[in-house]
């Protein structure tokens, strides 16, 4: 199958220096300037999640390191009115769509009261949750594209997986029908070389997996990962052509991830530590700086003052998150349906009861 030809853009190489033509809205210097700072706040909250689950003040945290330049990317290009359907390692997303990081921490803590996005910002976006079972997203996102076609709205689903996901039928599934159905989504595949700890060779034998959407009769393309301004660019690209009626478009993003899985997981028992090394020389935030700062749009001054401003966020996000009362045990019951069945009526009152006894102590 070497006949099939996948186009791959990248506009930085990991010097950060350019290779080829720049896209217009590089010349952007507020937008250049705040893609990177949404880079950099997302490896600072990678560094508190992680501190934070070793402290025992959440259960687990997924990081990002590595692949800050696809996720920011990716999210950067949509429009407010889009939809995003993210998965459990896509924080960053999130807050470039508008969550709070209180609200971030509260999800990571295990609180679904994180996934009300109404009152973020003031941005009453339609976004989904996090989805934890692998690829189901991607499904739920063509069922939301086709919505917006079947009401003739100019609107986008934006949906995000990483490359062991794409071994999953759910994927395979919502290509099909986005084809079919010509409908306005994007598949967006993080391809980060891992599937916890298998490799990306040894899940499937496709050459790249953008080429997995041809035999859905859709367009699949390749960015470098690392390059948020190709990122950005194709992203964009991918999303006016879904929006004007062109259809769906898989994008696999390479990249690479820097760190474990989780914080469950210990990848030093399955990579070699020299490869992890070499890969850090491709890493997306020092190319971009080395990129900014050749072109005057960023400074050792601008860095500080940066880090100070993030990291005084972060820690107003976690007292926040941290003086949140917890919820009563038996709301467990009451965002699953509409109309509470009979049988989780009697549950619920069992556990009002229950915690009603102990004097209503539910820390």
């Amino acid at each position: 199958m070497d006949n099939i030809e996948i186009a791959f853009t990248r506009y930085l190489d990991a010097d950060g220096q350019v290779v080829g033509n720049l896209p217009e809205f590089a010349g952007d210097r507020e937008l250049m300037r705040s893609l990177y700072a949404f880079m950099v706040q997302t490896r600072r909250f990678d560094n508190k999640g992680i501190a934070l689950q070793r402290t025992g003040r959440i259960p687990t945290f997924p990081p990002a390191l590595g692949q800050e330049a696809s996720h920011v990317g990716l999210a950067a290009a949509m429009k407010t009115e889009d939809v995003l359907l993210p998965t459990y390692r896509d924080a960053a997303s999130q807050f470039v769509r508008g969550m709070g990081l209180d609200k971030l921490l509260l999800l990571m803590g295990g609180d679904e009261r994180g996934t009300d996005y109404d009152d973020t910002d003031g941005n009453r976006t339609k976004d989904f949750p996090q989805a934890i079972p692998i690829a189901t997203q991607t499904t739920h996102a063509v069922g939301v594209a086709y919505a917006f076609k079947f009401r003739n709205e100019k609107k986008v689903a934006v949906t995000i997986i990483g490359d062991g996901g794409t071994s999953k039928g759910d994927f395979y599934e919502a290509m099909n029908f986005a084809g079919v159905w010509n409908v306005p989504v994007v598949f967006v595949i993080i391809n980060n070389g891992w599937a916890i700890s298998l490799p990306r060779e040894k899940q499937t034998a496709a050459k790249t997996l953008a080429e997995k959407a041809v035999a859905a009769g859709i367009e699949g393309v390749q960015v470098d990962g690392n390059d948020i301004i190709a990122v950005y660019d194709v992203m964009g690209a991918a999303l006016d052509k879904a929006r004007s009626g062109g259809g769906p478009t898989v994008i696999e993003a390479l990249t690479y991830r820097l760190t474990d899985h989780s914080t469950a997981d210990d990848a030093s028992k399955y990579r070699d530590p020299e490869i992890v090394s070499e890969k850090w020389k491709e890493e997306p935030i020092a190319r971009f700086r080395t990129y900014l700062a050749a072109n005057d749009l960023w400074s050792k001054e601008d860095e500080e003052a940066l880090i100070n401003k993030l990291d005084s966020e972060m820690e107003a996000a976690v007292a926040a998150f941290e003086a949140t009362p917890l919820p009563p045990p038996e709301a467990m019951f009451d965002y699953l349906y509409e109309e509470v069945p009979a049988d989780l009526k009697d549950q619920r009152r069992d556990v009002v009861a229950a915690f009603a006894d102990e004097g209503d102590d539910h820390a």
